[in-house]
């Protein structure tokens, strides 16, 4: 069985409340690298919201989820058509 790739989790990551919504944000790469940064959204119902181009910093990912936000409110990661990419 192939083992688990471990990751390093940003600072950045966690719950983010806005709106009476709250997701999950997760930004991550993996352990021991100085690899570039991915960032996921998790909503309340399960549903998985990856962003197709990594980040070159934590900061960078944190960032544009938060641009994201206030140009589009928080509830564009429920709307969305297509959950899985932003």
């Amino acid at each position: 069985m192939p083992k688990k790739e471990k990751l390093e989790h940003s600072e950045f990551a966690g719950e983010f409340t806005d709106d009476d919504v709250t997701v999950l944000v997760d930004i991550f790469r993996p352990s021991g690298t100085n690899g570039d940064w991915t960032m996921q959204v998790i909503t309340q119902d399960e549903d998985l919201i990856e962003w197709e181009e990594p980040f070159a910093t934590d900061r960078e990912a944190f960032d544009e989820f938060l641009a994201t936000v206030e140009r589009d409110g928080i509830r564009t990661f429920l709307d969305d058509a297509d959950p899985s990419v932003h």
